[in-house]
């Protein structure tokens, strides 16, 4: 579990900084994290019986509902894992069964746990990888020619390569070959099993190893990854990431609204209602058997949303309705929203194109001006269109750049200052012609 432990005020201050407005939808998310907090600390006695409480958001698409969710999870150091609803199916029909969400999350803790342990143990990989770089550069001599002057020349060798002087030395390095993970049939699907055959049929089979040649750098970055999975307790691993699954797992459920509706006989919607019958269990809570052993789902947070400008959340199942007790709608996105989403998160669209144009030592400037002009295109485009939310700034900004972005390795050490006029030159003969705009923006 994570130690780092926000309030609900705290975690709704942190997602201020990637996403504007939704305090609603950030409140919820909030308390649902507190809560998993709260009820570590009540008697074992009752900590089963509390359940998570599932939220619903409901708004239309690129207002954030995803971002929130995601946001949350890297906050909460969460396994998280975003599914679209729409792509599972009931049985007997062509996608995927509901179980493999369990099992893809179960996978990404795994890795979580894993790589987190290799930090851990990174400082013994180091020295056991320095060891045998060293044993390539000046391998050791036998026990009846050890001397106090190979010693030395050794230890001399060692300072070397940690002030970096051998780096640009090539050696000869020895690497496991990576094998094939198998597809296997079970009842419930295709499963990837990540089975080395050379481990189960023992020394019948030698571990296959590739000979590279290879900079010293490289050679130390090699050996020291191999080192590290050698550290890892794989049994210490799985067991810490089944664990993390069932108490802070995160499923963010996209598109619920798209199997949401009860049947009209045949044709393409006809396994619909089956997906949320498929899809209830796992929200009940029930236990699904993976690679790594049986996962219990009673306390992973599910998060459904979608858009329901068709359907509303009343179309589906009784039971699944009342599998998400909180229900959040989030607002569209004004010309203000759109002015705040350019300039204000830490991650802000403006700031990204600011920085990826520096690398072509390349200033460029957006003056005030250009921003409103921007958030009021995207709100009028999104208005005469179909609103895609916060998405409908990329299309602009992309327009608005695409001549810059093409010559910039023309135009290095200029500096560019993108005003309302330049934007206005760019795009405003698209905004005008409203077919032309369902294509271009």
């Amino acid at each position: 579990m994570n130690p780092t432990f926000f309030t609900p005020r705290e975690i709704v201050s942190e997602l201020d900084k990637y996403i504007v407005g939704q305090n609603k939808a950030k409140r919820s998310v909030a308390i649902a994290l507190r809560n998993r907090w709260r009820r570590q600390r009540v008697s074992p006695e009752l900590r089963d019986e509390i359940a998570p409480k599932n939220i619903l958001m409901m708004g239309p698409t690129g207002v954030g509902k995803t971002e929130i969710a995601r946001r949350l999870a890297k906050l909460a150091q969460a396994p998280f894992l975003k599914v679209e609803a729409s792509k599972f199916t009931e049985v007997g029909y062509v996608g995927r069964d509901v179980e493999s969400m369990i099992r893809d999350l179960t996978d990404i803790a795994v890795k979580m746990v894993t790589d987190g342990e290799k930090q851990t143990l990174r400082a013994k990989a180091e020295e056991m990888a320095e060891e045998r770089v060293l044993d390539l550069l000046y391998p050791r001599a036998g026990a009846d020619e050890a001397s106090e002057g190979t010693d030395d020349t050794r230890e001399k060798m060692r300072k070397l390569l940690r002030d970096g002087k051998l780096n640009e030395r090539l050696v000869d390095v020895e690497v496991n070959t990576k094998n094939l993970p198998i597809q296997v049939f079970t009842p419930s699907g295709i499963e990837e099993m990540d089975v080395n055959i050379s481990d189960m049929l023992g020394s019948l089979f030698p571990k296959r190893t590739k000979k590279r040649k290879v900079k010293v750098t490289e050679a130390m970055d090699l050996l020291v990854q191999e080192e590290a999975n050698k550290l890892v307790d794989m049994d210490k691993v799985v067991k810490l990431a089944v664990e993390r699954v069932e108490q802070s797992g995160i499923i963010f459920i996209d598109e619920i609204d798209k199997v949401a509706g009860r049947e009209s006989g045949g044709g393409p919607d006809v396994s619909r209602e089956g997906v949320q019958r498929d899809l209830l269990p796992i929200i009940e809570g029930c236990t699904v058997n993976t690679k790594h052993g049986m996962v219990r789902t009673d306390h992973i947070l599910f998060i459904g949303a979608g858009a329901f400008h068709v359907s509303k959340p009343s179309d589906l199942i009784p039971e699944l309705q009342g599998r998400f007790p909180i229900r959040v709608e989030l607002d569209p996105l004004t010309k203000e929203d759109f002015v705040l989403i350019l300039r204000e998160p830490k991650n802000a669209l403006v700031k990204q194109y600011v920085e990826l144009l520096k690398t072509e030592e390349i200033e460029l400037v957006f003056t005030e001006d250009a921003i409103c002009e921007l958030a009021e295109i995207a709100a009028s485009v999104n208005e005469s269109t179909e609103n895609i939310g916060a998405r409908r700034l990329y299309t602009i900004l992309e327009k608005t750049l695409d001549e810059i972005s093409f010559n910039a390795p023309d135009l290095s050490k200029e500096k560019l200052v993108i005003d309302a006029v330049y934007i206005r030159e760019k795009i405003a003969d698209i905004v005008k012609d409203k077919d032309l705009s369902r294509y271009i923006l």
